[in-house]
């Protein structure tokens, strides 16, 4: 008694045939499926090569597409012609052209015959299986799919809309509780036979037809009508990664499928050739003779797919980068965002680097150019200071920054005369300490020597930038540290507003500021205030700003005391 092989082959057919000779000279035969979309020149040579070996056979030719019937088709009419051809056979193993042997054939005949009654497939109801992609567990069942899901991926999504909106339920045959399950099954010879010799076969056959993805429940269903002892998995590794794709395994994966201690792995690189010379040559035997474990590799899967889908903070990948929400952070690196505080203060910048030990930028979101501390032109990982390669997609240009200057704290300035692109990015970034002191982009224009109409429209259109970006500070989704100050409120007691800042963000330790930067004069600034809302326009984020004089930040000065006698 030995095991047959039943091989679906579509591509790759010189490895097809590599992978044939291996089982035909470990005592197994073999019978070939040659999906009908290979032309007939290269199925007629590919067959000739095979002339005179009585223990290879060809069966009828299908078309075959995933998730269509012919996949289901092809394999029952080369189990049938198997069954006929080769009584000895006991197992029969279905395989594919880009499946590969990786233990000695002599291993798996052996670890069959001592199963004599075990089908090993893979059955599991729609209720326990975790795997499905698409949304699609139990209606695979109960709708129609007669349009190819890749072919006419318009027609299927529209007909299933519709057979859902009508409320159509297909009724599944009596006696079967649909499975599902991995395609590549060992069934025994009572178990095949008696599946392709069903007196309700055409009944079986013409619902599962219509079913999604047939040869993913066709055997998996019919199975458990006979089998006696099924042992719900396959011998054949297949991984999948979160969208349902298989894996493909590399030459670099060697080490990886010898730990598997599975007979039979599938998909391989047609061009790995140092796979096949390992696991098809006379080495193959120095893999232990183990129970089949991929639960052994499932770990490094998980890890895979744990980075593909994740990624490490801040870092963002090819195949998330479109996907909202799969950057697994938008930044690598706490950094920190100053508003209005470089039009409060006087050289602010180097003070902050001074008091903090950080790297403080300008404006890099400014609407002329990126001002990069010092004003480089360049800077960490070529970073340019074009205000065009910047607004081309700024929040990925934050993303290269922090990545860029891990380990060294960032700070740079922030305001509604910059580009507003990455306000909201910040506002859900939990690595971003957010300080902002409102109505301070009105200094500027104080100190500007502009028409005073041109003023009023400017601190208006600004005002309302500022606003809308405070609606994102303040939102129970904002994930920043959040300090906000109104510019009346900051200038009371700048000392102690500093302080909280510098504490949470110096590298240097918990020292307390001696004094705080200079602020800008502001004498006249509240009567120009004054003057925007005798024009019509209200600076209500300014705060209870006095007209006249103008607060300052420092202490007056202590009356000397007197003695009266």
């Amino acid at each position: 008694m030995t095991v047959g092989i039943v091989m679906l082959v579509h591509t790759s057919l010189e490895r097809a045939e590599q992978v044939i000779r291996h089982w035909i000279a470990g005592g197994c035969p073999v019978v070939v499926h040659v999906d009908k979309n290979v032309d007939d020149e290269r199925h007629d040579a590919f067959v000739s090569r095979f002339d005179g070996l009585s223990n290879v056979r060809f069966s009828k030719r299908h078309r075959c597409e995933w998730g269509t019937w012919g996949l289901v088709a092809a394999s029952q009419d080369a189990s049938q012609l198997m069954l006929e051809t080769y009584p000895e056979v006991r197992h029969v193993y279905l395989a594919s052209g880009s499946c590969l042997p990786l233990r000695p054939v002599s291993e798996l005949v052996s670890y069959l015959a001592k199963r004599p009654r075990t089908d090993f497939i893979e059955s599991a109801t729609t209720a326990d299986v975790p795997w499905t992609i698409g949304g699609l567990d139990e209606e695979r069942f109960t709708l129609r799919f007669p349009f190819s899901w890749k072919r006419q991926r318009y027609l299927f999504d529209k007909y299933v809309a519709l057979q859902r909106r009508l409320g159509v339920r297909r009724k599944i045959p009596a006696g079967l509780v649909p499975h599902m399950g991995s395609q590549w099954w060992c069934l025994t010879r009572q178990t095949l036979s008696a599946i392709l010799q069903d007196p309700e076969r055409e009944t079986y056959d013409r619902y599962f037809s219509k079913v999604w993805i047939p040869d993913e429940s066709y055997y998996q269903t019919l199975a458990r009508l006979y089998s006696t002892h099924i042992e719900s998995r396959s011998l054949t590794l297949s991984k999948f990664d979160f969208q349902g794709k298989p894996h493909i395994f590399y030459e670099d994966h060697l080490q990886l499928l010898r730990r598997s201690d599975c007979f039979v792995a599938r998909k391989i690189w047609p061009r790995a050739d140092k796979l096949y010379e390992t696991f098809l040559g006379d080495n193959a035997a120095a893999m232990k003779a183990s129970e089949p474990n991929p639960g052994k590799i499932d770990r490094i899967f998980s890890r895979a797919v744990d980075r593909r889908i994740r990624g490490r903070s801040g870092l963002f990948m090819q195949g998330r980068f479109p996907n909202w929400g799969w950057e697994n952070g938008v930044t690598a690196a706490p950094y920190s965002v100053f508003e209005g505080f470089s039009e409060l203060f006087e050289n602010f910048e180097p003070w902050l680097a001074r008091a903090t030990g950080t790297r403080v930028h300008g404006h890099l979101y400014a609407p002329d150019r990126v001002e990069f501390d010092g004003r480089q032109t360049t800077f960490a990982g070529a970073l340019s200071d074009s205000s065009t390669l910047r607004d081309y997609n700024p929040k990925a240009f934050l993303t290269s920054l922090i990545w860029n200057t891990r380990g060294e704290r960032q700070c740079f300035q922030f305001g509604p005369a910059d580009n507003q692109a990455v306000g909201s990015d910040i506002a859900y970034d939990p690595n971003a300490q957010i300080s902002v002191i409102t109505g301070a982009w009105a200094i500027p224009l104080f100190q500007s020597n502009r028409n005073f109409v041109d003023l009023r429209l400017e601190a208006a259109r600004l005002q309302k930038i500022e606003s809308d970006h405070l609606d994102h500070l303040r939102s129970i989704h904002a994930k920043a540290k959040i300090r906000i100050w109104s510019l009346a409120e900051f200038i009371e007691s700048p000392m102690e507003a500093l302080q909280t800042v510098i504490d949470e963000i110096s590298v240097a330790g918990g020292r307390r500021l001696a004094e705080a930067p200079r602020i800008i004069d502001l004498s006249g600034f509240g009567q120009f205030l004054q003057n925007l809302k005798n024009q019509g326009m209200h600076p209500y984020l300014m705060g209870d700003f006095p007209v006249d004089p103008a607060p300052q930040n420092a202490r007056p000065k202590a009356r000397r005391p007197y003695l009266v006698r």
